[in-house]
């Protein structure tokens, strides 16, 4: 079973300096309908424009992966840590028992565009921590690119929970995922059109596929997306 989330249907947060689309219920956004899909909480698709960003703020018990799509983030935290997290890049934070941190657009000039997605975590008040690591887009091309896992398998990212999440680039290409017994996917195109079992979908597209034993993604032009096999 496919059941296809619609771009437009998509909560939204609009600021002078950010333009935000949230896929599950976030912030003021509320829709009991989209709470989330197994433990994905949250994908939020936040533009920002150049010198704009997040003050510090605080996070806990939550497993946060950020996905820079487009320009630069510039990130600090309560913990000393800091970065510049670019096109490509995957950062996992685990929230654990508490930590501030604040996330700027890196540019003065350029517009800023990632993925900022929550998975609850496999059990609550971790240490506080960070991974990032870069995937050029040849190593996503044409294929399914494993880049978060429980176990950091395949120069992945570790993520702490029982979710598996790949990053793909099409170009007139298909690829195809089993799904094990019990297991869903859920799907997030990111740029350009393609189709999952011969349903189109375009940017900004979620789809929830479940009760299924696998599924085809076919882009007959540029596309990318995310897919988060989860238990």
């Amino acid at each position: 079973m496919i059941r296809v989330r619609k771009a437009e249907e998509r909560g939204r947060a609009q600021f002078d300096w950010l333009d935000s689309r949230h896929t599950f219920s976030f912030g003021h956004y509320y829709d009991p309908e989209h709470m989330g899909f197994g433990h994905l909480r949250v994908i939020n698709d936040d533009r920002v424009i150049p010198g704009g960003g997040f003050d510090t703020h605080g996070h806990r018990d939550m497993e946060i992966v950020s996905v820079i799509l487009e320009g630069a983030m510039e990130h600090k935290d309560s913990l000393g840590y800091g970065s510049v997290i670019r096109a490509g890049d995957v950062q996992r934070m685990t929230a654990g028992t508490g930590i501030t941190h604040s996330e700027f657009n890196h540019s003065p000039d350029n517009p800023l565009r990632f993925l900022q997605i929550w998975v609850v975590p496999e059990r609550m008040g971790m240490t506080p921590g960070y991974e990032q690591k870069h995937y050029p887009a040849e190593c996503r091309q044409g294929l399914l690119k494993l880049v978060g896992s429980p176990d950091g398998r395949e120069d992945s990212v570790t993520i702490h929970q029982d979710v598996f999440m790949y990053s793909t680039r099409l170009d007139g290409q298909t690829v195809s995922h089993k799904l094990a017994a019990g297991r869903r996917a859920w799907l997030q195109v990111l740029d350009g059109r393609m189709s999952v079992n011969g349903m189109a979908l375009v940017e900004g597209d979620g789809a929830a596929i479940s009760e299924a034993d696998g599924f085809d993604l076919e882009a007959t032009d540029e596309a990318s997306a995310l897919v988060f096999d989860l238990a």
